[in-house]
């Protein structure tokens, strides 16, 4: 029994297979966790993501290229599913009308485990991400509402790195991605509009992502890993998986 395994059961004692990522844009949880998703769908976890927003508009994207490159790079990361809802990149904001939205996703998931973006960070969309999903978390557990969907409370939620700030996430552990990181690197490419309209900014965009993976792998011994902090403590039942 793994990490996983064991700080995540608790569908009526059964072992953990739901994963619900929050993206304030579409890419973000490619780059910040894209290794990590692969690696739980190729485990037997259902691994959904929801965007806050459609991420547009950008220099050199529109709304129809933007849906076309999550519909590839879902494929990539083997998803379950993944919506993105109507709410505005760039003002991006922390509001009832938010949280709400992103609860009934949340009551109609169901996940063990939430994945959201790390609350260090100098785009204002992320920060506020952050702190809708930290919001939508609890008002998914309401009763006495007019919220679409059973009530439900996540038992534990994680933050990715997808800062605009080149800093060190201090990890509360660091996922070997090793096997993965390739196919996290196909999947972050799919978003041509954003990391590769042309052959410098591919180079620089997949030189960040390479770097911080193989930084955070060495700290664990391996090739490529994804670091995630957590604002509440872990717990173990079993140690053999530990690296």
């Amino acid at each position: 029994m793994g990490l996983f395994s064991c700080i995540a059961g608790s569908r009526e004692g059964s072992m953990s297979k739901c994963i619900l990522a929050v993206g304030p844009h579409p890419d973000d949880v490619e780059g910040g966790m894209g290794g990590t998703a692969i690696k739980l769908s190729r485990m037997g976890y259902e691994v959904h993501v929801v965007d806050l927003t459609n991420g547009e508009p950008t220099p050199h994207g529109s709304p129809e290229i933007r849906r076309t490159e999550w519909e590839k790079a879902s494929a990539i990361l083997e998803l379950k599913s993944r919506e993105v809802l109507d709410l505005p990149n760039r003002y991006l904001m922390d509001t009832i009308e938010a949280r709400i939205k992103l609860a009934e996703v949340i009551r109609r998931r169901r996940p063990d485990m939430l994945f959201i973006p790390w609350w260090e960070d100098a785009h204002p969309d992320h920060i506020q991400a952050t702190k809708i999903a930290e919001a939508a978390r609890f008002y998914a557990k309401f009763t006495k509402t007019n919220m679409a969907g059973a009530p439900w409370y996540t038992p534990r939620i994680f933050y990715y790195i997808c800062s605009h700030l080149v800093t060190y996430m201090e990890p509360a552990f660091i996922f070997d991605v090793s096997d993965t990181h390739d196919d996290k690197m196909r999947a972050c490419r799919a978003y041509e509009s954003q990391f590769a309209y042309d052959e410098q900014r591919w180079n620089d965009v997949s030189g960040l992502f390479s770097s911080y993976g193989r930084y955070y792998g060495e700290l664990i011994g391996t090739r490529y890993g994804e670091p995630f902090a957590a604002r509440e403590k872990l717990g173990l039942l079993d140690l053999k998986d530990v690296i």
